[in-house]
């Protein structure tokens, strides 16, 4: 199990960068479950780049499932006040090199069509390999695709 600091640094990122309109936040019971459940690992990061202590400010996540040398991102985010100041891309960085020196060779992800997350997943390798017609629903009942993206670790 994380340090409770910890999870309470996941929740108040995802509260804050997550769009309620489209309910992708999970709930502290859900990480907290896919922490100890095991396969799955989180990286955070600082305002300036680098790993917060305990106590420390956290400005965005990343939580990752693994599963013999194939990965899943699950929930990838950055604080709206510390987005465009690069800590998306050194995040993305330090998660897919650590999951590469575990023996990974390829990080699977999900998200709704229109995330604008997409051009930073692009940026770093992910290609679009498919989409599930209507596989998300908003708050307000309108239903959107996901795409589905691949990125190998070569």
């Amino acid at each position: 199990m994380p340090p409770q600091d910890d999870v309470d640094k996941i929740m108040a990122i995802m509260v804050a960068a997550f769009d309620p309109a489209y309910g992708e936040a999970w709930t502290r019971g859900q990480i907290e479950s896919a922490l100890v459940i095991g396969h799955c690992q989180y990286w955070l990061i600082a305002p300036d780049g680098t790993v917060p202590d305990e106590g420390d400010e956290a400005a965005g996540f990343a939580l990752l499932r693994r599963t013999l040398d194939e990965a899943e991102l699950l929930l990838f985010a950055v604080s709206p006040q510390w987005r465009r100041c690069g800590l998306g891309a050194r995040l993305l960085e330090r998660m897919m090199g650590d999951t590469k020196v575990e023996g990974t060779t390829r990080v699977m992800l999900e998200m709704r069509q229109g995330n604008p997350a997409q051009y930073l997943y692009q940026s770093y390798g992910f290609a679009a390999v498919g989409i599930r017609p209507k596989y998300y629903r908003g708050i307000d009942g309108e239903r959107i695709d996901a795409v589905t993206f691949t990125c190998p670790l070569g």
